[in-house]
């Protein structure tokens, strides 16, 4: 079994606006990211080039193209198999209605590409849920709902899902050790509790030690002063967590 190292845990969101200002942060990074993830900001302004271009200045590093594919099975299958030719490493997929989308996603995605399950947002509590139309059942407690996606996921052949570091613990408990729990809002302790517009958080420490495999961080590394030196703070955290 290969053992991870802190940058392996690593996952720095491209969330820019332009490809020259990605990869300005790709050619700082490359040495201490693990995973450089494409949103739809980005994808929509530079199409599929990025993605090359990142594998250009970052060899060794994994391609996460976070899509969040929602539609009826047989559209997600076909488009898929197009986010699988461009050979990234981790694709999503919303767990939204029905276990046969989630399917679709894995058969068009093939071996080469883990599929992950978004399950809840990690900007949403349980006011927006309720505005949603969730039951009280599932509004008043997210981890059952987490769990519930996430279980959905796992039946489907989903690699893993994306939940918030809250929940990961519950995920991986319920749906096995092997099963990736990829969780956004994480933020470093240097942040004195600054949360942005996500509600359900925790520290690098805090979401490893409840399970976590990946974090994902952005805003505390894109919008520090020095952007290099805020890495290495995390990977800090990381190798202290991890050790």
């Amino acid at each position: 079994m290969t053992t991870k190292e802190p940058r392996d845990y690593l996952i720095f969101p491209l969330d820019l606006p332009s490809a020259d200002e990605a990869l300005t942060y790709v050619k700082a990074l490359a040495h201490l990211v693990g995973t450089f993830k494409v949103g739809l900001e980005l994808f929509i302004k530079t199409g599929p080039e990025i993605i090359h271009r990142i594998r250009r200045h970052a060899p060794d590093a994994k391609i996460f193209l976070d899509l969040k594919l929602h539609d009826i099975p047989e559209t997600v299958r076909r488009a898929m198999r197009q986010v699988a030719a461009y050979g990234v490493d981790l694709a999503t997929v919303h767990c939204g209605d029905s276990v046969r989308m989630l399917e679709a996603a894995v058969e068009g995605a093939g071996e080469s590409v883990r599929v992950l399950g978004v399950t809840v947002l990690t900007s949403l509590g349980s006011d927006d849920l309720k505005e949603a139309g969730y039951e009280r059942t599932y509004a008043d407690n997210l981890q059952a709902l987490v769990l519930k996606k996430a279980q959905a996921a796992a039946r489907s052949g989903c690699a893993g899902v994306i939940c918030s570091p809250l929940e990961a613990g519950t995920v991986k408990s319920r749906c096995g050790s092997d099963f990736l729990a990829v969780t956004p809002g994480v933020r470093p302790g240097t942040t004195n509790g600054a949360h942005d517009d996500q509600v359900r958080v925790a520290t690098p420490a805090g979401a490893i030690q409840n399970g976590s495999d990946y974090l994902v961080i952005g805003r505390p590394i894109r919008d520090a002063a020095h952007p290099v030196a805020a890495a290495r703070a995390i990977l800090a955290e990381i190798e202290q967590a991890i050790s």
